[in-house]
């Protein structure tokens, strides 16, 4: 009886065994796949424009993309608008960034910090930024601080929300055991707090970056003589296709490059996720 019992038993487990299922939600993503459906795109973009099925007026084959950066790269106009470029979104891009934390840390942490701070960001916080560009050039001059303080204020507001959110988002058991530890509160912030909010902090810095990408293209545009915005701007004018779309070009390999920096540091400042 015990016998059958047991073999019983076995048929049942053998019957029951499943594929196992409880991995999580992990997407897996293809090493290549992105590059390889980007090289396709532009291969048929090229082919089109080879058989004259688009009017390079109006959309530039690939290879002639290619042609009008190389051209401004030897010319040197490319590293002119480049440098001018990057100088203003670099320091905006700081100042913005660490003004951001300090108020989103403060908001996160203080109650009068947050009851006064909600209210100005929740205000301030939809106005289109790149309006305040006159009064800005009324408050500052004309130069390149109504362009660096338009990139602050857009960057800070998004780093601010994306920092407190990220505060809030701690658990609160982690917090209050700490406290029962008698762990002090600068202590608390710096080893619990702080690695709690780190991936928020991280996913609003990819936001800041384009959201200052696009203020400097808009500001430069508006009154710049040097910057991809005000060279955009100028091709456009001259319907210069080929160099307009070497503008967006390049503009889209800055993104992409800050992208890749960020991924970066999130695989180095959250290992231990």
């Amino acid at each position: 009886m015990l016998d059958r019992a047991t073999d019983t038993s076995a048929k049942d487990d053998t019957a029951r065994r499943v594929r196992f299922r409880g991995a999580g939600f992990v997407p897996a993503s293809s090493r290549f796949g992105g590059w390889i459906a980007l090289a396709l795109v532009i291969a048929i973009w090229q082919a089109a424009g080879s058989a004259k099925l688009v009017n390079p007026l109006f959309l530039p084959p690939p290879s002639a993309i290619v042609r009008a950066i190389y051209e401004l790269a030897i010319s040197g106009a490319l590293w002119q608008h480049l440098s001018a470029s990057l100088l203003r979104i670099g320091v905006g891009w700081v100042l913005g960034t660490a003004a951001g934390v300090v108020v989103g840390f403060a908001i996160g942490l203080s109650r009068l910090a947050r009851s006064v701070g909600i209210t100005f960001i929740s205000a301030l916080f939809p106005i289109p930024k790149i309006a305040l560009l006159p009064l800005l050039i009324l408050w500052l001059g004309i130069g390149e601080e109504p362009k660096i303080a338009t990139i602050a204020l857009g960057v800070f507001f998004s780093t601010a929300i994306s920092v407190y959110s990220g505060v809030d988002a701690v658990p609160r058991n982690l917090i209050r055991m700490a406290q029962s530890f008698n762990v002090p509160f600068a202590t608390i912030v710096r080893k619990v707090v702080w690695p709690g909010a780190l991936p928020a902090i991280l996913a609003g810095f990819r936001i800041t970056a384009s959201v200052a990408l696009l203020l400097v293209v808009s500001a430069e545009m508006i009154g710049a003589q040097y910057g991809i915005g005000a060279f955009v701007l100028q091709a456009g004018n001259l319907m210069q296709t080929d160099q307009l779309l070497a503008g967006v070009v390049i503009l889209s390999v800055f993104g992409l490059a800050v992208g890749k920096v960020i991924g970066w540091l999130e695989v180095k400042l959250l290992h231990w996720r």
